[in-house]
């Protein structure tokens, strides 16, 4: 299972899930994870899998 904020790998059973109202399931690796998903976008969090990749191809 991957965090929904930073995009890493979590072992099964750790982290946290949240439910939604509207149903949709967000998991986090750590409580960092889930303040931050509140207030910023990943794409512009240097820390984050989604930030790396983007950064990637803009090089290419």
């Amino acid at each position: 299972m991957k965090c929904t904020f930073c995009g890493k790998e979590m072992e099964k059973g750790t982290g946290k899930l949240v439910v939604k109202a509207d149903g949709k399931i967000l998991s986090f690796c750590k409580s960092k994870c889930e303040k931050n998903s509140i207030i910023r976008n990943p794409r512009r969090v240097a820390w984050t899998e989604v930030f790396k990749e983007q950064k990637q191809t803009k090089k290419v």
